[in-house]
């Protein structure tokens, strides 16, 4: 499970060092080659949800054996694309089987607590959220190492290994058959599905780039979104049950926590290191070298926190310590000492470690656990949604250069969502005490 969910965060962060190097290969531009990352985006952003449906419909194990052989065929087409676009391509087909591991892994940790009566796993959800920011903190060093063994093509290839590892592992530990999958070959609502990805495609089409002459992209998002309203409504099976998830309060508004806090953290996270290179002026060595606080305190929090299952606590104080970071950014300038930026990206490391551990394991606790699969994709549909929302805000505001001033008007945006944010992890009463299973559920199925 755990090789499995890290799949797509190392091909995300690896590619940060390799655009230049493919773009000289190809000889494209960084608007060019910017499809390679929102390629991956988009595919993860659609594909999660999707296969998470199918997962909760035929099990966890075949979905994410074909994902992760997806992924190593993704590899070979990278490592032999003849054009930048069969690079797209791959990168398309990498979002797509990366989709997998995650909702399966929740789908298949569900399905063992039921099945064994055990309590909420939270060592197995914290070590997954550990691992997921461990390699995202070493995917552009090893990025970098693999460009320097043997060139870009091995940030491609290096997925045909890490495959064949799922493929084996996957055969050899996932079971065959998991408590309701067995029974449940659901009719799959695929007009649903479809209209669900075409829904989030245009929309996140449009955020990627937004314009006036582009205003007919989120008319489409819109129509097509009406249309998927009145198709799960009607549906006997449908993709998204929507009266189901528009009754269960905590899930909705766990995903709105979702969607808050990853706008904030990736448009903080850009912004502010564009802004100590042209801001402050610093080298990308100093820079890498200041924001290193960040991903060890995110860590360390993550690890001494993980395997307790009080959810309200981590997120009053994520909410809290984020909240106080982009007030900080207020206070930052030029001549701003080094001290004082170590600190910031300290104190920033504490929301890093509690928000995603505390989002993850409510959506345990809430989501209904005949759809964990389908649950879980939309969470990480939403995170990719504010980090889309957090780009098109970094663009927006440094639109002149990262100067102190568009830093300052981004923390003015960024105090709004935090404030959001916490007034939401706040006015949760589901959240008050420790984390629950849905019993009752349980026993009925049982």
């Amino acid at each position: 499970m755990v090789l499995g969910s890290v799949l797509n965060p190392v091909n995300s962060s690896m590619l940060a060092v390799a655009l230049v190097p493919i773009g000289r290969a190809f000889d494209a531009g960084p608007a060019q080659t910017a499809w390679l990352v929102t390629g991956l985006y988009l595919a993860t952003a659609v594909g999660q949800p999707v296969i998470g449906r199918l997962v909760d419909a035929f099990g966890p194990r075949p979905l994410y054996l074909g994902g992760t052989a997806l992924v190593g065929l993704a590899g070979v087409l990278g490592v032999c694309a003849p054009a930048l676009w069969v690079l797209v391509v791959s990168r398309v087909l990498l979002g797509l089987g990366t989709s997998a591991a995650y909702p399966a892994s929740m789908s298949l940790l569900r399905s063992e607590a039921d099945r064994t009566g055990a309590e909420s796993p939270n060592g197995i959800l914290s070590t997954l959220s550990l691992c997921n920011q461990v390699i995202a903190i070493v995917g552009p060093s090893l990025g970098g190492a693999l460009i320097g063994l043997g060139g870009w093509h091995l940030i491609f290839g290096i997925n045909v290994p890490l495959s064949l590892a799922c493929l084996v592992l996957g055969a050899r530990r996932l079971p065959r058959r998991t408590g309701p999958h067995a029974a449940a070959r659901e009719r799959i609502d695929h007009a649903g599905m479809a209209l669900f990805a075409g829904t989030l495609t245009t929309l996140m089409l449009f955020l990627m780039s937004p314009a006036p002459g582009r205003a007919w992209l989120p008319a489409l998002a819109a129509l097509l979104g009406a249309g998927f309203a009145v198709r799960e409504l009607r549906a006997a099976r449908p993709f998204i049950d929507l009266r189901v998830l528009g009754g269960n309060a905590p899930l909705l508004a766990t995903y709105g926590r979702q969607f808050l806090a990853s706008t904030t953290s990736y448009a903080f996270l850009y912004g502010f290191t564009q802004w100590l290179a042209e801001g402050r002026g610093l080298s990308a060595s100093v820079s890498g070298l200041l924001l290193l606080p960040m991903p060890a305190l995110a860590f360390l929090v993550t690890a001494l926190t993980g395997r307790r299952a009080a959810i309200r606590p981590k997120l009053l104080v994520g909410a809290t310590a984020q909240l106080a970071g982009c007030a900080v950014l207020l206070l930052l300038g030029a001549h701003t000492p080094l001290w004082a930026l170590a600190a910031l990206v300290a104190l920033v490391g504490l929301p890093q470690g509690l928000n995603g551990l505390a989002n993850q394991r409510a959506l345990y606790a809430r989501a209904d656990p005949a759809r964990m699969g389908a649950s879980a994709g939309l969470l990480r549909t939403f995170m990719y949604l504010g980090a889309l929302v957090a780009s098109v805000a970094n663009a927006a505001f440094f639109a002149g250069g990262a100067d102190t001033a568009g830093l300052h008007h981004l923390a003015l945006l960024l105090l709004g969502f935090s404030a959001a944010f916490l007034v939401l992890s706040a006015a949760d009463r589901s959240l008050r005490g420790p984390a629950r299973r849905d019993v009752p559920q349980v026993t009925a199925r049982l």
